[in-house]
């Protein structure tokens, strides 16, 4: 409110609330003078502060709590893995615990993509060879890419670095669909929907692409060819 004065000030305009004009209810004989219909109005200034100020200050609060929710959920469930600092200050009983609570939680039925015993062992490894200085997820994914030799400890760093966690891929996504499907393109297949919102949401990417070697590829494979005999 303060710096939208500061605006009206220096485009000449008067920065006061204007005053709607106040409707005054018929009052019967049989009302009680203290109902809240009675009550005294709100003046515009206070009315801003209430419709408006509150509501949005109440919005924002509570969407940062929401995803904050989401990301102490995440590190409730990938946290042994960020770095290796916080691979090697757990000892083994943590680290199981938390090997088998990644394994539950990547589990579908009887389907799992990491088992928590192989991933303990492999961890318990893994702590030795890696370097003594505190290495990201991403450096340690690189690293166990080279040694190829730990199976499940690589599943989990590449679930880990690319389940969506954020919110704003996701907000982005969603901005994006009033652009791709408008009442003139309201039918098109999900894979196709899919290719345009992957092109569209990662547009910067795109840009750096060879075209040409991208339409000579896609021909030569896709070319049809006759054969003709004499």
């Amino acid at each position: 409110m303060c710096t939208a004065k500061e605006i009206a000030t220096d485009m000449g305009i008067d920065p006061v609330f204007p005053e709607k004009r106040k409707i005054r209810r018929k009052k019967y004989f049989d009302e009680n003078t203290c109902e809240p219909s009675q009550s005294v109005p709100e003046s515009a200034k206070e009315k801003f502060r209430i419709d408006y100020f509150l509501y949005l200050v109440d919005q924002a609060i509570g969407s940062l709590r929401r995803r904050f929710q989401q990301y102490q959920e995440y590190e409730n469930i990938f946290g042994f893995l960020f770095t290796s600092e916080k691979l090697n200050s757990l000892d083994d009983c943590d680290l199981k615990n938390s090997c088998s609570h990644l394994e539950s939680i990547l589990k579908n039925d009887k389907f799992f993509d990491v088992d928590g015993e192989d991933l303990f062992v492999e961890l318990k490894v893994l702590r030795e060879l890696l370097p003594k200085e505190n290495t990201t997820a991403i450096a340690i994914l690189n690293f166990l890419k080279r040694l190829n030799c730990f199976p499940d400890a690589f599943i989990a760093y590449r679930i880990l670095l690319t389940i969506p966690v954020t919110v704003a891929s996701a907000e982005r996504s969603f901005s994006k669909l009033k652009l791709l499907k408008s009442y003139l393109r309201s039918t098109m297949s999900q894979e196709r929907l899919n290719g345009l919102a992957l092109i569209s949401i990662e547009s910067e990417l795109l840009e750096k692409l060879d075209y040409e070697h991208l339409i000579d590829d896609f021909s030569s494979k896709n070319s049809r060819r006759s054969i003709f005999r004499h």
